[in-house]
């Protein structure tokens, strides 16, 4: 009768030892967090650029991704990638959002859903200050060495150029934007074609100044996988409530003044 107690006992305890832990899995424990991995090229100051300070990655996209996120409830990881890798990591899954300044085009529209927007910029060209050379358009580089980003529209636009006029212009593209404006100063190259509200941020931080700005109305989005309407729909109801809402003022004062 002892042993028949003791084991009954066991089972009891067991029985609720298993109830509890599922009751306690399930009603609780903290949920787990919801991180969305975010895709940046931090060369791209205002937009995403490194602090010096901090060595973290900030700017006015990286402070309005994580507004956004934070009303539909996910925490954000910052993935650092070079430009012309974000589509690619971005199909591939190692991200869930690209947020980089990037303009919305029919050829990305093919392979990425967009948000609405969120900015609109034309293509400036930049020389260094003082320079005597004046480019106020694109057939003023003619004969001239030309640093864009690669993969950017500002690429598209001077090789599109190159081809559709047959306007000799030797395009270097980059990886960085601020690689191409080190070799503008260090007299490598004679221009820099880039979205204007980074050619102003550009003239701010280095010795260069814009000469030249090219309307193309473009506007940018974020950029999420094709056909992932779920997270494309939150995305855009919550960038609709921050960007009519004070934050947005005050992401706009805190980097652009």
């Amino acid at each position: 009768m002892k042993k028949a107690w003791i084991a009954l006992t066991s089972v009891i305890i067991i029985v609720l030892a298993v109830v509890g832990y599922f009751y306690y899995t399930k009603y609780l424990q903290p949920p787990a967090k919801k991180i969305l991995k975010v895709g940046t090229s931090p060369d791209f100051p205002p937009f995403e650029f490194i602090n010096e300070t901090t060595n973290e990655i900030v700017g006015i996209d990286i402070d309005l991704i994580k507004l956004v996120a934070k009303r539909i409830g996910y925490e954000v990881e910052i993935v650092s990638i070079d430009f012309e890798g974000l589509i690619p990591a971005l199909q591939a899954g190692q991200i869930d959002v690209i947020a980089s300044g990037m303009t919305i085009t029919e050829e990305r529209k093919k392979v990425v859903d967009f948000t609405i927007p969120y900015w609109e910029a034309d293509q400036a060209i930049i020389v260094v200050k003082g320079s005597t050379f004046r480019p106020a358009n694109l057939s003023d580089l003619a004969g001239k060495k030309v640093g864009v980003q690669t993969g950017t529209t500002a690429e598209s636009l001077v090789n599109d150029y190159v081809s559709s006029t047959g306007t000799q212009i030797d395009v270097r593209s980059y990886t960085s934007y601020i690689l191409a404006v080190q070799d503008l100063i260090n007299g490598r190259i004679d221009a820099v074609v880039v979205d204007t509200p980074v050619a102003q941020t550009l003239s701010r931080m280095y010795n260069v100044e814009i000469s030249g700005v090219i309307e193309t109305g473009e506007k940018y989005g974020f950029a999420v996988r094709k056909g992932n309407t779920e997270l494309l729909n939150a995305l855009n109801s919550a960038l609709q409530e921050v960007l009519s809402s004070p934050d947005w003022s005050q992401i706009i004062a805190k980097y652009l003044g």
